[in-house]
């Protein structure tokens, strides 16, 4: 079976998160016809530095990473992407990072110039996707300060509250059980501290009440309040 398929918005999970929801559905209709629904495995390249930026797309189920590789190969994850979020750099018109799913993940991917296009003759759109780029640059310092706590435990107790809130299909709660995208190497390049600390930080947080561990990605939070406290 082909990886890429047409839009079908009706059976969208994020149909009203996406920078799409803003739309009539004549106009949605339309990006649909121009776009296609594509699915990618997990590590699998999604833009890579140095292209060209000809599309705009929306993550629709899954995760990914944003990130740089210096010239020693050494890569730096600089952002993460949840569903209903954008892929790439919208106003850049070459790629600078590096975007990798992290786990089996769907996209819907758009011709730029037309993209660009409607949200000329559209301000909904405008508006929606410079919030967009507000709520990026706001993950970016919340990764920043994420990244810059003194104790691991808080590092990791941040990134773990994270990604409960980006697994819930709802704004208004967080999801209580949830698979960690990231490995563990991933989150300990993430948060800037080893493996092993990793491994024993969350040892450390089941051991306590705080979390379940189930298998070898699946969390489950028992204690959110004393996991915020920790983070905070």
């Amino acid at each position: 079976m082909s990886n890429a398929d047409r839009i079908v918005c009706d059976s969208c999970p994020v149909a009203d998160r996406a920078v799409c929801s803003v739309l009539s559905n004549d106009d949605r209709g339309e990006l649909a016809r121009i776009g296609h629904h594509r699915r990618y495995a997990r590590g699998e390249t999604i833009v890579a530095a140095g292209d060209a930026n000809t599309v705009c797309a929306t993550l629709t189920r899954g995760a990914a990473k944003m990130s740089t590789i210096d010239r020693d190969g050494t890569e730096r994850i600089v952002a993460l992407v949840h569903p209903a979020g954008m892929l790439g750099q919208l106003f850049a018109p070459d790629a600078t990072l590096h975007v990798t799913a992290l786990t089996d993940s769907e996209a819907c991917l758009f011709p730029r110039a037309q993209f660009e296009a409607l949200s000329d003759v559209r301000p909904a759109l405008a508006r929606r996707l410079l919030t967009e780029v507000s709520r990026e640059l706001d993950d970016s310092r919340n990764l920043i300060d994420m990244i810059s706590k003194r104790q691991a435990r808080g590092r990791v107790a941040a990134l773990i509250l994270a990604f409960s809130r980006a697994a819930s299909p709802a704004p208004c709660h967080d999801e209580a059980a949830f698979d960690l995208p990231l490995t563990r190497g991933e989150m300990a390049q993430l948060l800037g501290i080893t493996i092993e600390t990793v491994s024993r930080t969350l040892t450390a947080l089941q051991r306590d009440g705080l979390i379940r561990r189930t298998g070898s990605h699946g969390i489950v939070i028992l204690d959110r309040s004393a996991l915020t406290a920790l983070a905070g």
